[in-house]
């Protein structure tokens, strides 16, 4: 019989947020490493490398490999024979863990906690609370999961009640496409399948805390219908060529994972959740023994890649002219010099809120480049932690008021534009170019000098200039309207059905 000591917890669960912020699994590493190598499309495979270089970058660094550090989710199997030597609930002790983690000063983690969510959405400054979940098993343990789900991808999760005679492979097929690339693929899907609605949920997300094990599956062939669900799914998502960052490409997940539980007789529950890019969980057990310290992986696991620049174009951001931005072609791959401004939810709505009432705004945009971002808190000799970027489509409604009012030249974002501002985007003769979402601490490494030019109240929303030094993107939407989003997922879809996925 283990007795569990109150700071045994919080203690195990501070380190292991630490551990995943700049670790990813090696599971993960090792089959996007396997991915890279046989990717054929070249936008693809370049957000590839972006990552896999980020990654062993953040591993060495001890940074995030995200800027959005997450939303805190923990998994406790709790020993029906257990004792605790606590006064603190398990939430409060999680909270405290969570705590501890995210104010570390050697490597202080983005808080993105917002409390009255519906409301005046105030940052709770520490990234509390987690979101728990607690079920009683057999033993005198307590095993613990660890997650920290970003926001871009835990937007795109999605339920569905179908009738008992629907199949769920169509449901699948039918919405994965829905979900864009703001989830930042490649990652993993979740699914859970039945109970109830919130039971599938919960089931959705508890399955992608376990290992990438498909290619394992696939070798020694499947030996239940669970089994065999995941391995349609993994090669017909595939074949969709939705691809890395949904660039178009030949991996657009590394694996499915499936967990179900029976349901009534009229229902057919099915969740879906992604895992992005930067996904972080890790598993320890607490046996009475104090804290758990999380091994290291070996850095010899992770793929020495240089990042290769010697097709891209180079762009002066000081010097830039519309013109110039009109000859740049979907897909193509631009490395950014010079002074970038930031904004994204907030920065934009009060923006927008100031032109509507006629009112000068507090920086002049004309002929510049607004990045998407809400960077990490610098630590040491840095001038800005990581700083990717943020989902694009959230800033579709504030597009046209600012670039037809603005002179704004262009955006920074990562996943698609929706149609309203594609229009927007051709018709203001704009540009919209991707950061690659996942390479978080890569990016930080362009920025020479960053200084708040406004909204200092907003904190990590606050608008930035930046000063940059061969930052890579992409563009997304050229001058005209075409949009690598949609272009290379169709190119992509056609180009991949004669090649073998179950490999």
């Amino acid at each position: 019989m283990a007795t569990i000591r109150q700071n045994d917890l919080i203690q195990s669960v501070a380190d292991a947020l630490q551990f995943i912020s700049y670790y990813h699994p090696v599971d993960y590493i090792t089959s996007l490493a396997r991915a890279y190598e046989r990717e054929q499309s070249h936008a693809a495979k370049d957000a590839m490398a972006q990552i896999l270089i980020n990654s062993r970058m953040c591993a060495e660094g001890h940074r995030p490999i995200c800027q959005d550090t997450g939303i805190v989710d923990v998994f406790l199997k709790v020993g029906m024979d257990a004792r605790w030597d606590a006064e603190m609930t398990v939430e409060e002790m999680v909270n405290e863990g969570v705590r501890r983690a995210y104010l570390n000063p050697d490597n202080k983690l983005r808080a993105s906690i917002l409390a009255d969510p519906a409301g005046a959405r105030k940052n709770t400054k520490d990234n509390t609370p987690a979101v728990v979940n607690v079920s009683r098993v057999k033993g005198g343990n307590v095993d613990v999961i660890v997650a920290a789900k970003g926001g871009g991808s835990e937007a795109k999760s999605k339920f569905v009640m179908l009738n008992p005679s629907d199949s769920v492979v169509d449901c699948v097929l039918q919405t994965v496409p829905t979900m864009g690339a703001g989830w930042c693929p490649t990652g993993m899907l979740g699914i859970g399948i039945g109970g109830t609605a919130e039971k599938a949920m919960l089931m959705a997300k508890e399955a992608l805390m376990a290992p990438i094990d498909i290619q394992e599956l696939i070798a020694r062939g499947a030996k239940n219908r669970i089994e065999e669900l995941r391995i349609e799914l993994y090669e017909k998502v595939n074949r969709l060529g939705i691809g890395a960052q949904g660039l178009g490409g030949l991996t657009t997940v590394l694996d499915v994972k499936i967990l179900d539980y029976p349901t009534h007789a009229a229902n057919l529950p099915v969740a879906m959740i992604p895992n992005c890019a930067a996904t972080r969980h890790a598993h320890f057990t607490l046996d009475g023994n104090g804290p758990v310290a999380l091994e290291p992986p070996p850095l010899n696991l992770w793929p020495k890649l240089t990042y290769d620049v010697s097709t891209a174009r180079r762009v002066n951001l000081n010097t830039v002219t519309r013109a110039e931005a009109a000859a740049w072609k979907p897909g193509e791959v631009l490395l950014l010099s010079g002074k970038l401004l930031t904004g994204r939810d907030a920065a934009h709505k009060r923006m927008t809120e100031m032109l509507a009432r006629g009112e000068k705004l507090p920086v002049d945009c004309t002929n510049r480049f607004i990045y998407y971002v809400g960077p990490v808190d610098p630590v040491r000799e840095e001038v800005m932690g990581p700083a990717g970027p943020t989902t694009a489509t959230r800033m579709d409604k504030f597009t046209r008021p600012m670039l037809e009012q603005t002179g704004l030249l262009g955006m920074i974002g990562k996943a698609e534009r929706g149609p309203a501002a594609i229009d927007a985007i051709r018709d203001n003769k704009a540009v919209y170019l991707i950061a690659i979402g996942g390479a978080a601490y890569l990016v930080s490494k362009a920025i020479r000098a960053a200084r708040v030019l406004a909204f200092e109240d907003l904190g990590m929303e606050a608008i930035y200039e930046f000063d940059v030094q061969d930052m890579p993107v992409t563009v997304a939407v050229d001058s005209h309207g075409v949009s690598v989003h949609r272009t290379g997922p169709e190119e992509w879809q056609k180009r991949i059905a004669g090649i073998p996925i179950l490999q």
